[in-house]
């Protein structure tokens, strides 16, 4: 019996092989992700990693999945175009990404940037993305249990900051934490009407541009 149960299951990691994963890719470059740095990493991650079992044969749909304590790790062609807007064709040194998650966005930007802060206020999610992280041997990662619309003040300015949940406004504290032609991706909105923006810090101030229509959960303050 246990060899039909070790068949299903091999059979079940079909769902993760690479013809999935490069399906999803061309989906992606399709609607419209140019930066061939992004999909190649995204290629390479095994995003099945990031979820529960019960979730591991939906890892490859083109949509976000739940990840517990009312949180999801977001769509691939979301993680795509954030990760492609805060890169901004050039190679930025520092990112500060706010709410961990799962970790698998953070994978992504570990992968492409020399060092990635990453803040998330529940408690049970960073450490279960730590240990992910690790395991999966992404080294140039700093994780921080804190409120995330503080940014992380010890570690600022940084050259880009992506913010996976949305709130009605942009906060001023992430703003300040920009190094001088630093990238902030934001959703902003109500819940059901958000946009995601693209910030860009320049001499003169800021300039902001609107990539498209999105859905994040809550951006909250404190930590649980």
């Amino acid at each position: 019996m246990s060899g039909a149960t070790q068949h299903h299951h091999s059979r079940g990691l079909g769902m993760t092989s690479s013809k999935v994963r490069k399906a999803l890719i061309d989906e992606l470059r399709n609607q419209g992700i140019r930066d061939e740095r992004v999909l190649e990493v995204m290629t390479r991650i095994e995003r099945h990693q990031f979820v529960e079992q019960a979730l591991q044969s939906e890892a490859y749909k083109n949509r976000a999945l739940p990840i517990g304590h009312a949180q999801t790790i977001s769509q691939p062609y979301i993680v795509a175009l954030m990760t492609e807007a805060v890169l901004g064709g050039g190679s930025p040194k520092r990112i500060l990404e706010v709410g961990t998650g799962s970790g698998y966005q953070t994978a992504v930007l570990s992968a492409l940037v020399e060092t990635i802060f990453t803040v998330e206020r529940i408690r049970p999610l960073t450490e279960a993305a730590r240990t992910r992280l690790a395991k999966l041997g992404f080294r140039n990662v700093h994780f921080g249990y804190a409120d995330g619309t503080l940014g992380w003040p010890t570690y600022a300015p940084f050259d880009g900051i992506i913010v996976t949940a949305g709130g009605a406004e942009i906060p001023a504290t992430l703003i300040d934490q920009l190094a001088p032609g630093g990238r902030l991706v934001i959703p902003v909105g109500p819940p059901g009407a958000q946009s995601l923006r693209l910030v860009e810090r320049t001499a003169r101030g800021t300039t902001e541009r609107d990539l498209g229509a999105v859905s994040f959960v809550p951006l909250l303050t404190g930590k649980i």
